[in-house]
């Protein structure tokens, strides 16, 4: 039996909804009931199968982790949420970065920069005070 996933990835891999909540909570260590709140406080949010029921990736099951880490931490849930949101912003930085380095790179090797004219350093003279 095989159901479509409305989180739009169906391939293998960390970010395909594949477990079911009891199966994720064993994996996380987590109660299912857990998982259900933080799904309602947008902590974790899995993808869901067609009949609507969650359906957990290995990278949500990561996060459940993380989120059960910080919990232990002391940290409330709106400060995980933000934290949660920070990392996923820095994230997609560092590949928009990479992405622009590899098109500076590629730009670079198409257009060598001309050499830079040389300057011309004056000399420092340094006076030693007489005795």
């Amino acid at each position: 039996m095989t159901e479509e996933l409305t989180s739009g990835n169906s391939e293998h891999g960390d970010e395909a909804a594949v477990y079911v909540i009891s199966i994720a909570a064993e994996l996380s260590g987590l109660h299912p009931q857990t998982l259900r709140q933080y799904d309602r406080l947008g902590l974790v949010s899995p993808g869901r199968a067609s009949g609507r029921g969650r359906r957990y990736s290995l990278r949500d099951i990561a996060t459940l982790r993380n989120v059960q880490r910080l919990v232990g931490e002391g940290i409330n849930h709106a400060g995980i949420k933000r934290i949660i949101e920070l990392e996923s912003a820095v994230a997609n930085m560092a590949l928009e970065m990479a992405r622009l380095r590899i098109e500076v790179d590629a730009l670079l090797d198409s257009n060598p920069p001309k050499a830079l004219a040389q300057r011309k350093s004056a000399p420092i003279v340094i006076y030693k005070a007489s005795e």
